[in-house]
């Protein structure tokens, strides 16, 4: 691709990591069937993680990369900003729809486990998922799911 054509579709550094971002996001919405009750779009969430990790790393480690510069950069900090606060307000709302439902511990607050949620699946994918063994992504997601009684 030359470099007009790239500038026509993202004017500006910001605009063309808003489309990476929102071509990962958009596959990691998609990567799921979503279940018909509640528990199961949970549950569905952590399937959909796992294929992406094992099917498209590459995801991983672009956003992995992006996150690691917004440290360093405002413009992509803001970006990021966004993106988690909309990935934290769907596993909220997950979350509270599982527990109504009774799947899922109604003691536990939902926006500490959002949050819990986004911080171990930070952790275990800052590191490139290529050099993350799948066995501890399985092992770290199952000790997920079992801990809001998924599974």
């Amino acid at each position: 691709m030359n470099i007009a054509t790239l500038h026509y579709y993202f004017p500006s550094k910001e605009a063309l990591i808003r489309g990476v971002v929102g071509h990962a996001m958009g596959r990691f919405r998609t990567a799921f069937a979503p279940g018909s009750r509640p528990g199961e779009q949970l549950a569905a969430q952590f399937q959909g993680i796992r294929r992406l990790a094992k099917d498209e790393p590459e995801l991983f480690v672009v956003m992995g990369e992006l996150a690691l510069r917004s440290g360093r950069d405002p413009a992509i900090a803001a970006i990021f900003q966004e993106t988690i606060e909309a990935w934290h307000s769907t596993l909220r709302t997950l979350v509270g729809h599982a527990q109504s439902e009774g799947f899922v511990d109604k003691r536990l607050d939902t926006d500490t486990v959002a949050s819990l949620v986004i911080a171990t699946l930070n952790g275990l994918f800052m590191v490139p998922v290529a050099n993350t063994a799948s066995e501890r992504v399985d092992r770290a997601l199952g000790q997920l799911e079992s801990f809001l009684g998924l599974n």
